[in-house]
C-alpha cells in the first residue's frame, strides 16, 4: 500500500468511525471528496486490516451501507453495555410482533393479530417508537389498512445487510407463520 492510499485508507476509517449510521458508498465519495474506485481500494484495505486477530472490529454491511462495528463474537458480550438505550432488551411479545412484520412484511395490524391471537396495538405502538418498524402503504382493501415493514434501524440491529439476510425458517416454523393468516 503506497503512502497516498494508506493516507485515503486513513481517511475513510475517519469517517467509518464518526458516522453512527452505516453509510453507502455515495455517501463516503460525497464526505470524503476521493472517487468511488479510491474508496473501493480503501474499504478492501480496511477489510484486510480488520481480518486480522488482533482488531476487534470488521466493517458491517448493513442495510445497503457500511459501518465500523466489533466483529460479531464479540458483540453478544458487549451489546448490554453498549447497546444503544432504545434498543435494549425486546420483550417475548415484541419480538414476537417485529419477527412476524419481518417475515410477512407488508402486513397489516390485523394480519398480526391473527397469526398472535390477542392485540398488536402495544407492540406496534413499541417498535414504531423504536424505529424497528414503519408505515410502508395501505392495502387496498376496504378501509385501507395501514401496512407495516421492517426499516434500516431494524437492520442495523439484528446486523443484517438486507431482509434476505434474515435466518431461514424451518418447515414447522413456515406453517406457524401461515397459521390463521
Amino acid at each position: 500500500m503506497d503512502i497516498r492510499t494508506e493516507k485515503e485508507t486513513a481517511l475513510i476509517e475517519a469517517i467509518l468511525y464518526l458516522e453512527a449510521d452505516p453509510l453507502d458508498e455515495a455517501g463516503l465519495v460525497r464526505i470524503s471528496g476521493l472517487s468511488k474506485d479510491v474508496i473501493q481500494k480503501a474499504l478492501s484495505n480496511l477489510e484486510g486490516r480488520y481480518a486480522r486477530e488482533d482488531s476487534g472490529v470488521e466493517l458491517s454491511r448493513i442495510g445497503g451501507g457500511i459501518m465500523i462495528s466489533p466483529k460479531k463474537e464479540y458483540w453478544d458480550n458487549l451489546r448490554e453495555r453498549y447497546g444503544k438505550k432504545n434498543e435494549s432488551k425486546l420483550s417475548k411479545a415484541a419480538l414476537e410482533t417485529l419477527s412476524i412484520i419481518a417475515y410477512k412484511q407488508p402486513i397489516t395490524r390485523s394480519e398480526i393479530e391473527a397469526m398472535r391471537g390477542v392485540s398488536a396495538d402495544n407492540m406496534i405502538r413499541l417498535l414504531l417508537e423504536k424505529e424497528l418498524i414503519r408505515e410502508v402503504g395501505k392495502k387496498d382493501i376496504p378501509g385501507k389498512p395501514v401496512q407495516y415493514g421492517t426499516t434500516r434501524e431494524f437492520l442495523k440491529f439484528f446486523r443484517l445487510e438486507s431482509i434476505a439476510d434474515l435466518p431461514k425458517l424451518s418447515e414447522s416454523e413456515t406453517e406457524r407463520f401461515e397459521l390463521n393468516g
